[in-house]
């Protein structure tokens, strides 16, 4: 019968007086730091096989003469364990203060280096060395610092056996920022390089401004981030939902064109900040009417500014309108208004009508594109008037009947195809045929049906 080998703990335990035949190079843990911990057992070190080793811990990688005393001690039915079990072991007895208080007073950075890469560490550890970590100068490029980051992604992101190239790749590293809802873990990734992030078609962004933008903040992050004093940090806070009143106000005095635009799209204004803002510029008033919740006391406050129509105009695509309020607006004089009300699909099906039976030719467009209005209203619309603009409309809107959709298609005209190619509803045999047209990838790469094909890697705008 073959004998169970005994777990690497328990052998330990019971084998005082005795050596342990380690062969290849250590690795987490430096050889003086092996020797302490097992000294404490009674336990010696040996490079050879020899009397008295009653156990082998080997590094993955050994040279010819090492596999040799592998296999003899192999041989002799000498257990063995690899180098991870050991250093999971040496792991689990740490005493994380104890640790952190040593590493002070010495400032050991090739200590702190080395437990970094320490997978068997708990998070809590990690996060209070990844904090004592000194980087070398942003314009050199180092391994540790690299190292260091690919401890990071290693322990936070799940990579694919064959994709860990990506543990090297800074757009990991923004995923990571982007994903990230520990607010120590985000702490000290402050302290890393203020790396810039090229984003296709976007201004680059900055490591602590992805930072600034992350949900998870707390009272210590936010207070750390002002402390940088960096104006795209505090752009990045003016939009954050999760900073609180108070600073938004110290931002809005700083009466910056940015931060007010960047206040103008955070949901987490009061009524103060709203009204200051529509005394500035109208960008800014602009994205106020676009994104904030409107109830009447905000529609109030509003029209006592009384604001270009045009500019005016545009609250009617906000999304968050109160029922309320576009009552009161879609009674206004002002057509186009009433054009970007036609295309909100948060209007009733009633609402909808009300805009029709205004018999507005501009609205027929707007009408025929929001997914909200009656398959009756799209069908009168199609039947009732020959026009370009409400084909094209109709051929992007999901809840036009497949009927109409095969008609529009059959036309072969390029506008109606492009308007089409983003529509998930339209029939996966005329999604093939226009498959086949090059000039359509981007409009059916935002199509749900292709999103799994076409989506990139790292996607996290």
């Amino acid at each position: 019968m073959i004998k169970k080998k005994p777990s690497l703990k328990s052998l330990i335990e019971s084998s005082s007086g005795s050596k342990l035949l380690f062969l290849g190079r250590e690795s987490i843990f430096s050889k003086d730091e092996i020797l302490r911990f097992l000294k404490k057992k009674k336990i010696e070190i040996s490079k050879n096989y020899e009397q008295g080793v009653v156990a082998v811990v080997e590094h993955h990688n050994l040279n010819p003469v090492e596999e040799d005393i592998s296999n003899l001690a192999y041989e002799n039915h000498i257990p063995l364990y690899s180098l991870n079990e050991f250093e999971k072991l040496l792991s689990d007895g740490i005493n994380d203060d104890e640790l952190l208080m040593v590493i002070k007073l010495t400032n050991d950075q090739e200590r702190i280096f080395r437990l970094l890469g320490n997978e068997h560490i708990s998070e809590e550890l990690f996060i209070k060395l990844l904090m004592m970590y000194e980087w070398h100068d942003e314009d050199e490029d180092n391994r540790d610092d690299r190292d260091t980051i690919m401890f990071t992604l290693k322990r936070y992101i799940e990579i694919r056996a064959n994709n860990t190239d990506l543990l090297y790749s800074y757009l990991t590293l923004r995923r990571l920022v982007i994903e990230a809802t520990n607010p120590k873990l985000l702490l000290a990734l402050i302290g890393f390089q203020n790396f810039a992030f090229h984003i296709r078609g976007k201004e680059k962004v900055t490591l602590r401004e992805l930072i600034a933008r992350n949900e998870y903040l707390n009272k210590e992050v936010i207070s750390k981030l002002v402390s940088l004093r960096d104006k795209k940090v505090d752009v990045a806070l003016a939009s954050n939902r999760s900073v609180h009143l108070l600073l938004l106000k110290n931002l809005l005095a700083k009466k910056s064109e940015k931060i007010n635009e960047a206040l103008a799209i955070n949901k987490n204004i009061d009524n103060e900040i709203f009204n200051t803002l529509l005394t500035t510029e109208d960008k800014s008033i602009q994205l106020l009417l676009w994104s904030q919740s409107i109830d009447i006391e905000r529609l109030s406050l509003i029209d006592a500014y009384a604001l270009d129509e045009k500019l005016f105009a545009t609250i009617g695509a906000n999304e968050s309108l109160n029922s309320e309020v576009i009552e009161k607006l879609l009674v206004r004089d002002n057509e186009e208004l009433i054009c970007y009300l036609a295309e909100n699909p948060i209007l009733s099906e009633k609402q909808l009508e009300t805009i029709y039976a205004k018999q507005l030719p501009s609205t027929y467009a707007f009408l025929a594109r929001n997914p909200a209005s009656t398959v009756e209203m799209l069908e009168l619309l199609y039947q009732t008037y020959n026009l370009s603009s409400i084909r094209i409309a109709l051929a992007h809107n999901k809840r036009t009947p497949e009927a109409i959709l095969r008609t529009l298609f059959e036309r072969d005209e390029f506008e109606i195809h492009q308007s089409m190619a983003s529509n998930a509803s339209v029939p996966l045999d005329i999604l093939d045929s226009l498959k086949v047209d090059t000039r359509l990838q981007n409009e059916l790469s935002k199509n749900k049906i292709f999103e799994k094909a076409y989506k990139v890697v790292f996607e996290y705008d």
